[in-house]
């Protein structure tokens, strides 16, 4: 990477989640590529798995307070800001190990601070906006979002979700996600557009979505079937893909985990689908060359997922639900095809198509590949985001940036 970018030094503030996915990577992947560019990236890494749930109504009570605002989440951000004197403070998770905390942190030392939106949760207390196997938008735009707590959001737990909720509410009349966050990035436009009903300000938000480097290259001119990669769970549309197989019988190939692993077990025994279980990154890689389709039915509103670029950079055209980002990402037609989410008919009659006509889907690959190679290159990520860095620190950063 030969590219430089206008800011030398960044603050990269991440908690990692209890299983680890595609945030940690895109952490990673981000760190990577500002290093490529001569840009220093210091990092304060917190990890909810060292949470321990309390056995007392006191130690819930100290954890959830921890969850709003950790005292020693603060003091951390700080000592790393004396210490790296970074120009750029970019988060991407602080929920809950290091809560909001250390955006204050950061203005306190004047430092501007981005915020990557990787979910919902500063719309919703759950992050997902997906309840009782349908989207929920009920949280959004209300400055407490009770319903999350009715309905128990967070694992199932009211205690859980009052506490997320009110990390929610404490922070909003704070004043803190407009004080205190110079900039947001959305993923794409519809969560930018989500993100701005739920009360965050349009000004701050710019689109910038996530990268696939190094370019995997493209796959095989000859593909057979359709594959899903992803987990075996209910928002990501297992249930109606299984139901779509039953019509398209053994063309439908399924790899990953989850919940709904014995259904997909159950489907590979009768002969209905193929599961390959899960799947090492490679393997995925090699899946997607050798497929005619990524599947995504997904009943719930995705962010970027990086299996979507997988596919786009791989040449392989996507079948997916006509729902939320994937409506804005796959291009009816041109880079895939879209369904009506949640049913199983017209997902079948999709993959139908798909499969008997392998030129028209070879031309859509290829549309697929020329759209990775303009819009989810490093590249193109880096730009966007030295512009970000600049645009965050009122102008004065890249001047800044090349003089250091």
């Amino acid at each position: 990477m030969t590219q430089r970018s206008a800011v030398s030094r960044v603050l990269q503030i991440h908690t990692r989640y209890r299983q680890l996915g595609g945030e940690e990577q895109v952490v990673g992947a981000e760190k990577r590529l500002l290093e490529s560019a001569g840009v220093t990236v210091s990092q304060v890494i917190f990890d909810n798995a060292q949470l321990r749930e309390s056995e007392s109504l006191v130690g819930d009570v100290r954890l959830g307070m921890s969850a709003i605002w950790s005292r020693s989440a603060e003091r951390t951000v700080r000592a790393s800001i004396v210490a790296d004197r970074p120009q750029v403070v970019h988060v991407h998770n602080t929920f809950s190990a290091a809560s909001p905390s250390v955006y204050a942190a950061a203005a306190a030392h004047g430092v501007p601070v981005i915020q990557t939106l990787h979910n919902y949760r500063f719309v919703c207390p759950v992050a997902t906006a997906f309840r009782d196997g349908h989207v929920c938008t009920d949280c959004v735009g209300r400055s407490i979002p009770w319903p999350g707590v009715v309905h128990s959001c967070v694992r199932g737990s009211r205690t859980q979700s009052l506490v997320a909720a009110m990390t929610l509410s404490v922070h909003r009349a704070r004043g803190t996600f407009r004080r205190d966050i110079t900039g947001y990035l959305a993923l794409t436009s519809f969560q930018r557009d989500l993100m701005i009903q739920g009360g965050l300000p349009a000004q701050r938000i710019r689109v910038v979505p996530n990268f696939l480097e190094p370019d995997p290259g493209t796959g095989l001119e000859s593909r057979r079937g359709v594959a899903f990669v992803g987990r075996l769970a209910r928002e990501k549309g297992i249930l109606p893909l299984l139901d779509a197989a039953v019509r398209v019988p053994g063309v439908v190939r399924v790899a990953g985990g989850g919940p709904l692993g014995a259904r997909v077990q159950e489907a590979h025994a009768a002969n209905l689908i193929v599961y390959l279980g899960p799947l090492s990154h490679p393997d995925v890689v090699g899946e997607l060359r050798r497929t005619i389709a990524l599947v995504m039915p997904s009943i719930w509103f995705e962010g970027l997922p990086l299996v979507v670029l997988e596919a786009f950079a791989t040449g392989t055209p996507v079948i997916a639900s006509r729902l939320g980002s994937l409506a804005e990402l796959i291009e009816d037609g041109i880079t895939g095809l879209l369904a009506e989410p949640g049913d199983a008919g017209d997902l079948a009659d999709r993959i139908r198509w798909a499969v008997d006509h392998p030129s028209k889907m070879r031309e859509m690959g290829a549309h697929a590949r020329q759209r990775y190679e303009a819009r989810y290159r490093g590249r193109q990520h880096l730009a966007a985001l030295s512009e970000a860095y600049v645009w965050a620190g009122g102008g004065v950063l890249g001047r800044i940036g090349r003089s250091s």
